[in-house]
């Protein structure tokens, strides 16, 4: 049945039925009850296009992402934080509408989305230092949230975001209380700032503890376990190697662990390791006694938080901008020991 027949078989405009349907308070209790009735007897509902027609809006969220090969949302974690983001779409009513983009397009896509009002809100992954991104959608007024922080940028804006810096304070911490002393970071790309702040955490810890960042044992690229695995060989090759390395994800820690069995080594023996863990949906951490020693902070949740906000944001246009700060839980695992007396 479709709407026509529906408002047919009332007696009802074809209007006064999409307005019951979709909440309009000008409809009294009685008519929406019985447009309710009539449309759960015949199992109809209204589709997205029309329930947008009746509301004037999208009903869509975007999703836009540059295609350049060494841009961070490419791994991996962007499934979970779409699949936790998605569900709290559909219990909304909300569609989304993932575009992927030459990195040049970007800006000129964002106006294309306002311009014809294909949603009613985008979603802004990756933040760089300083991100121009955020400038440009405050200038065009289309409502968004950023998934993480743009050091940098000091207007308000809203964002989800995990407390990185504390994150690899307390990781680095955990590793100086058991003795070691030269500790590596393998970590993602120095532009986005996620990788930023969990070297500054990194460095702070140092530095507090009277010990001297090496440059050597530091790495920065994009998070793959291919990248994990030469960071973690060449480190090792070093004539004075670290006992302890901390990594920005599981992907890498798993290109670590490949390393350092391949040189013969023993993880949490001979070289410990800490990383973060989004905790994936298909790449879990183990067990009860997790693999690897962990950060850890639910991707999946975050991209659900995130999508709550953006649609409170949609639905009061004149919200102060929000913000929330995710902590990580250090969860110990088999990968971590004293450090060894090499």
């Amino acid at each position: 049945m479709n709407l026509k027949q529906l408002s047919l078989e009332l007696g009802l405009s074809q209007t006064t039925v999409s307005r019951a349907l979709n909440g309009f308070p000008e409809v009294s209790e009685a008519t929406r009850n019985r447009v309710q009735l009539a449309a759960d007897r015949h199992q109809y509902s209204p589709s997205t296009r029309a329930k947008g027609l009746a509301t004037g809006k999208a009903l869509a969220i975007g999703h836009v992402i540059p295609v350049s090969t060494k841009h961070e949302t490419m791994n991996p974690i962007f499934g979970d934080f779409i699949a936790g983001a998605g569900e709290t779409y559909s219990r909304n009513g909300y569609e989304m509408l993932l575009s992927i983009v030459d990195d040049q397009s970007e800006d000129d896509v964002y106006r294309a989305l306002k311009a014809r009002r294909s949603v009613d809100g985008v979603v802004v992954h990756g933040p760089r230092m300083d991100d121009p991104r955020i400038a440009l959608l405050n200038e065009i007024g289309l409502p968004f949230v950023v998934h993480g922080r743009a050091s940098g940028v000091t207007v308000p804006y809203s964002w989800v975001d995990v407390n990185n810096r504390r994150a690899f304070n307390r990781a680095a911490d955990f590793l100086i209380d058991l003795g070691h002393r030269r500790i590596g970071l393998i970590n993602g790309l120095e532009g986005m700032d996620f990788a930023h702040r969990r070297r500054n955490g990194y460095m702070d810890t140092l530095t507090a503890n009277g010990i001297a960042a090496d440059p050597a044992l530091l790495r920065s690229g994009e998070m793959t376990e291919e990248f994990g695995y030469t960071s973690t060989r060449d480190m090792l090759a070093l004539r004075d190697r670290p006992t302890a390395l901390m990594t920005s994800s599981m992907i890498l820690a798993m290109g670590t662990r490949r390393a350092i069995e391949e040189a013969g080594l023993t993880i949490g023996r001979d070289v410990s390791v800490i990383t973060h863990d989004d905790e994936l949906s298909y790449l879990r951490n183990g067990g009860d006694v997790p693999i690897f020693t962990a950060t850890r902070s639910s991707v999946r949740d975050a991209g659900r938080r995130l999508a709550e906000m953006l649609l409170a944001d949609i639905a009061n246009p004149f919200s102060q901008p929000q913000t929330e700060l995710l902590e990580a839980e250090l969860m110990v695992g088999q990968s971590t020991g004293p450090a060894p007396h090499l």
